[in-house]
């Protein structure tokens, strides 16, 4: 149906929950895109504030939203997701992109993605970020550091929510969404999943250094920017907790690699396996600081000794 026109077709992918404050403002930045056609598919985590019924009205008169039925507890973003890429068609679309409720988009965010996409043979796609807060401070956002051996079992390819993924990539994924839907609920962030996936299976990524949208700083957020010393130590916790390496294992298992020898050397833990991973940091994280943050903190794993399983 999108393709009477012959524009590229995007199936927008968008989790909600409680999105009233924001959510308008996201939705009309995306059916504000150049160039493209586009179906919005909207997930809401069951909601207090109305959102359900609101949307309904809306999508009404907007033929370009279609909203996967009501009434599930998903209890955050990742289940969120994984229940779009499960129940989507993407038969009829050309790329498969992921949405949050509270961003704001750049009006030619999906053009440029498929363009560069083309120019470059790149199945997958993200993008640097604004990131600004309520009291009208902003930051670049800079993900686009070359691209290391190991970087993608080890972080995200940037926010989730400026990833455009070719069909045939966004059908893998889903494929393994659908194979393994009680092991993926264990993986916390989708996009992360999503880009190990690709990365794993020879699929190009690239990460583009322009600005693709606004990406809103709030208390609501679920993990938000890495910025500030209580930023620092939310996530230095959860990684002396062992959360990063945990769910590292599970996605190398999903995606096909806890069977390769660099997985394997550290998968079971252990001092040996943590003062490996410090060793071979360089490989593990795209940017500098990051790479030197995980190697110290592998190194205090290894002092610590055993993780906790999460």
């Amino acid at each position: 149906m999108l393709n009477n026109n012959k524009k590229t077709c995007f199936a927008v992918c968008l989790a909600a929950f409680n999105g009233m404050e924001y959510i308008a403002d996201q939705i009309e930045s995306i059916l504000l895109q150049k160039s493209v056609d586009l179906q919005i598919f909207i997930s809401v985590d069951r909601s207090t504030d109305g959102t359900e019924a609101y949307l309904t009205e809306w999508a009404l008169s907007e033929p370009r939203l279609t909203l996967l039925p009501f009434g599930d507890r998903f209890g955050g973003a990742g289940p969120n997701f994984y229940r779009l890429l499960r129940d989507v068609d993407l038969t009829d679309f050309d790329y498969l992109s992921f949405a949050d409720q509270d961003d704001i988009w750049h009006s030619e965010k999906l053009l440029r993605a498929h363009s560069l996409m083309v120019e470059l043979d790149a199945a997958s796609y993200s993008s640097n970020v604004t990131a600004f807060w309520p009291d009208g401070r902003t930051e670049l956002i800079n993900k686009a550091q070359p691209q290391r051996q190991w970087d993608f079992l080890f972080e995200a390819a940037g926010p989730g929510c400026t990833y455009v993924m070719r069909r045939d990539l966004a059908c893998a994924v889903q494929a393994m969404v659908r194979r393994q839907w009680a092991v993926v609920q264990g993986v916390v962030l989708h996009d992360w999943l999503s880009y190990a996936y690709a990365r794993a299976n020879g699929y190009k990524w690239v990460i583009d250094d322009q600005v693709g949208m606004q990406y809103r700083q709030h208390g609501g957020n679920q993990v938000g920017v890495n910025a500030g010393w209580k930023a620092f130590v939310y996530r230095l916790r959860m990684v002396l907790g062992g959360w990063g390496i945990t769910q590292a294992e599970r996605i190398a298992s999903l995606v096909g690699l806890d069977g390769t020898l660099f997985v394997r050397r550290w998968k079971t833990g252990g001092r040996v396996g943590f003062l490996w991973l410090a060793i071979n940091a360089n490989q593990c994280r795209r940017r500098g600081r990051d790479r030197l943050y995980f190697s110290l903190s592998c190194l205090m794993l290894a002092v610590v000794g055993q993780r906790r399983k999460q």
